[in-house]
């Protein structure tokens, strides 16, 4: 059975985001002392948490609200949809491709993603490609990055002449400073724990770098911040930015806390300072799904066509046991009767590879029909012909 275990913008806000992820660490965690996790993927963004799942078929019930708990079909329905960006609050963004990619890439580093899951993340991403190639799905789509960008304008204005300060040199901090540049700011300045990777943005985009012990200096006349790091808790508290930030400037100066955890303290607001986190978001990804509707409608399609084949390259995997069995039993006989031809023809002028190639060809037309016929039982549940292959070709039966 193939299980996701997910929290999402979908399902909860963000505060509920943060706390029921340390739920699914649990929720992992109860699953693996009762049953044999044989294959596993975990995926965390600003806005979801998710969990994939290989496991023997059992009752599993978790109800919690925000919690999404689903197997087999609409786990892997999910999976095609999220890699097409049509679970993303911005629908059709582009960063959600390349963050399945890390996550299947550590999974697969880990040891922990098998040929399971391997399959399915590998065709979830294909299928998120064909999409983007197929439909418009993410033409003049924004990401999380960029939204927070234009959520700071549209509040400010005009981002023209204004001094941005991006906290986070991460995947997400970059979306954000390259939104960024093309607004012709005063000034943008680029803090990260990792000054040298600040230092690598800020070139790029013609800022400057500072270190973290600098945050109160760099906050002192920023107009807007947009923070996005991984840190376990927040970074800019109330008494920062009141001791950092002159009391003419905060009610002028606005704040994007696009982190989760978050980095900025609620309470922050409380001195004037406005606010948004990524629930504020949700207005600006309304629009954009609007905008996108038909062309969803075309990603659909599509999922639907490769959702076929990824069931049928499912149901393929599990007898590849017993076809590797029959494959590996033919050439181990076609070898030891070539051989004894072989011999018994002697000195053939070096015709030897004539014999080899005949033997090869006359065993894999006979077998292929066979193993044709065992994958088409599986496709269509056959365990009457599946049970009967078993007993004819699996050495388990011998």
């Amino acid at each position: 059975m193939i299980l996701n275990i997910r929290i999402d913008h979908k399902t909860a806000e963000i505060s509920q985001i943060e706390e029921l992820s340390q739920l699914i660490d649990k929720i992992f965690q109860d699953i693996n002392q009762n049953h044999t996790i044989k294959e596993y993927l975990q995926i965390k963004t600003c806005n979801r948490q998710e969990m994939y799942l290989v496991i023997d078929k059992c009752d599993l019930d978790y109800r919690w609200d925000g919690l999404v708990v689903e197997k087999d079909d609409q786990a892997l329905i999910h999976v095609l949809r999220l890699a097409s960006g049509l679970e993303s609050m911005i629908i059709g963004e582009d960063q959600i491709l390349g963050q399945l990619k890390d996550a299947q890439k550590q999974a697969i580093k880990d040891g922990c993603c098998g040929p399971i899951l391997n399959n399915v993340f590998t065709k979830a991403i294909h299928v998120g490609q064909i999409v983007r190639k197929k439909t418009r799905i993410n033409e003049g789509a924004v990401s999380i990055g960029s939204a927070a960008v234009r959520l700071a304008e549209h509040v400010h204005g005009d981002l023209k002449c204004k001094k941005v300060l991006v906290i986070g040199a991460g995947q997400m901090g970059t979306l954000v400073a390259k939104a960024l540049v093309a607004k012709r700011l005063k000034a943008i300045v680029v803090a990260n724990r990792t000054h040298d990777r600040a230092l690598c943005l800020a070139k790029e985009l013609g800022g400057s770098a500072i270190h973290f012990d600098r945050l109160s200096e760099a906050l002192y006349d920023a107009d807007v911040v947009i923070s996005a790091t991984g840190a376990p808790h927040p970074i800019i508290n109330y008494e920062k930015v009141r001791e950092s930030v002159p009391t003419e400037t905060l009610k002028k100066m606005v704040m994007v806390d696009i982190a989760n955890p978050r980095d900025i303290d609620e309470r922050v607001a409380e001195l004037g300072v406005r606010l948004y986190n990524i629930d504020d978001l949700r207005g600006i990804a309304r629009k954009n799904r609007q905008m996108r509707e038909e062309e969803a409608k075309a990603a659909k399609i599509i999922i639907d066509d490769e959702m076929k084949l990824l069931r049928r390259s499912l149901k393929h995997l599990e007898v590849e046991p017993l076809i590797s069995n029959i494959r590996n039993d033919a050439e181990n006989m076609r070898i030891r009767e070539t051989q004894k031809a072989l011999k018994m023809l002697g000195d053939i002028n070096g015709q030897e590879k004539v014999v080899e190639d005949l033997s090869r060809v006359i065993v894999d037309r006979i077998f292929s029909d066979i193993i044709k016929n065992i994958k088409i039982a599986a496709e269509n549940d056959d365990k009457i012909t599946l049970e009967a292959a078993e007993c004819l070709f699996s050495n388990e039966k011998r």
